[in-house]
């Protein structure tokens, strides 16, 4: 190899001095300058270190930034005329976590001494430090990236995640955001399946209704046997956040004149889907609202009392096709007696007399063997939203339906029984005076399930 020693290269002639031949890379010696050639505009982006925290920024550099655990903030370097520096959103996420770019101590960016932010998921900016008037000026900006297209769904959220097969289940116990990255094609997967239940009713107190289930919403495309409440078609996702809903049991009753609808259990909501939460149990009383049960997913049970029986809660309200819940029972009653605190419905089953009606299921595939015991074991699957049983007078107390509905006040007297915890299950009513309230109602469940591969 030859070696030529020079102080300066010009050319002989003309305007143009060419470096090199056709196919042939020019490059400067590691640790070699150059001066002259002026920026290009560009920065070196440095691939080999993701920022996820507080940064400084040095010139001539690019730096992708992950903010999906928290927002992060990028010092930048002392300005000087020429200075270059670029971020970028790695994970897509500065929407929900802001990156925060400082501009060091009382520099400027776009003539304001302020700190900038970059809030739009995908988005990118290139700053140049051009003078201590307008300091930073943002010359190039983004706001959106593209990514490559996914065959088949892609979602976080949820307090459980569980994997059957190809299938992926989220599973929302609380309220939650079900966040969907990737909407799928109808080659893989782009719609979902779901189970959506509110919370149980509140149940009454001196022979008091048992509290109406919560409303059962579910779709599933799992071969076999499915609830007769399977609704047709599953829900398109697109790519997009769904706040998810999860609603609380209704609380018990005393022996008090307000209306049922007090003690009604809240609404679960998923995308366009929303149940009702379930409808209070009456309770003893001598103005006919109080004995009354209240409407809802299922109707409450009517309370019992020395002038008359109330009146069952009416389910499926507001209405659903498929319905979700049905109505609570009452007995018709006298001044004489006997007093009868009437079940309150499920979702399949009304109540009869002081019985809960049961509940619907959803096979177990639906969130896999392996997952925890969500719902109640039942021979079809997992039962959900069964309604609570009503206090008699006299005679055999309610038992709760099929699918967490909680069982009346035994004889002798023992605390009330309350809706199973993330079923949609009504209260259990109870037999006494001012002292104990009925049961309350069981929590709602949101579950959510897709081809994920």
């Amino acid at each position: 190899m030859s070696k030529i020693e020079v102080d300066a290269i010009d050319k002989q002639s003309g305007s143009t001095l060419t470096l090199g031949g056709s196919g042939t890379a020019v490059t400067l010696a590691c640790g070699a300058t150059q001066t002259g050639f002026g920026r290009t505009g560009t920065v070196d982006w440095q691939t080999s270190s993701i920022k996820t925290t507080t940064f400084t920024a040095a010139n001539g550099e690019g730096y992708f930034v992950d903010t999906s655990s928290g927002a992060v903030t990028a010092n930048l370097p002392a300005g000087s005329a020429g200075a270059i520096v670029s971020f970028a959103d790695y994970t897509r996420t500065f929407n929900s976590n802001n990156l925060t770019i400082n501009p060091n101590g009382s520099e400027k960016i776009g003539g304001i001494a302020e700190d900038a932010k970059l809030t739009i998921n995908g988005q990118s900016a290139t700053f140049v430090y051009v003078d201590g008037t307008e300091g930073w000026v943002n010359i190039q900006e983004t706001q959106t990236s593209q990514t490559g297209v996914s065959n088949f769904i892609i979602a976080t959220g949820g307090n459980a995640t569980v994997d059957c097969g190809d299938f992926r289940s989220h599973i929302f116990t609380g309220p939650g955001t079900f966040i969907v990255c990737a909407a799928g094609t109808p080659s893989g997967s782009n719609t979902v399946g779901y189970l959506v239940v509110a919370g149980g009713g509140g149940a009454g107190a001196g022979q008091g209704g048992g509290g109406g289930a919560g409303g059962f919403r579910s779709f599933t495309a799992l071969p076999g046997t499915n609830s007769p409440l399977n609704a047709p078609a599953g829900l398109p996702v697109p790519a997009q956040s769904y706040p998810i809903t999860v609603g609380a049991g209704g609380a018990g009753r005393l022996r008090t004149s307000a209306p049922a609808t007090d003690f009604n259990g809240s609404a679960s909501t998923f995308s366009t889907i929303t149940s009702a939460g379930g409808g209070g149990g009456g309770t003893y009383n001598p103005a006919e609202s109080g004995r009354n049960g209240g409407p809802g997913g299922s109707g409450g049970g009517g309370g019992g009392a020395h002038l008359g029986n109330g009146d069952a809660g009416v389910g499926n309200t507001p209405p659903t096709s498929p319905a979700q819940g049905t109505n609570g029972s009452n007995t018709p009653g006298t001044s004489g007696g006997p007093h009868m605190g009437g079940g309150g419905g499920g979702a399949v089953d009304a109540a009869t007399n002081a019985a809960g009606g049961d509940g619907s299921f959803i096979q177990t595939g639906f969130v896999g063997p392996t997952a925890p015991s969500y719902g109640i074991t039942g021979p079809a699957g997992r039962y959900f939203s069964g309604g609570g049983g009503g206090r008699p007078e006299t005679g055999p107390v309610g038992e709760g339906g099929l699918g967490g509905g909680g069982d009346a006040q035994p004889t002798p007297a023992t605390g009330p029984s309350t809706g199973a915890t993330n079923t949609g299950g009504g209260g259990g009513a109870v037999d006494c005076g001012a002292c104990t309230p009925g049961g309350t109602g069981g929590s709602g469940i949101v579950i959510i399930r897709y081809k994920f591969q």
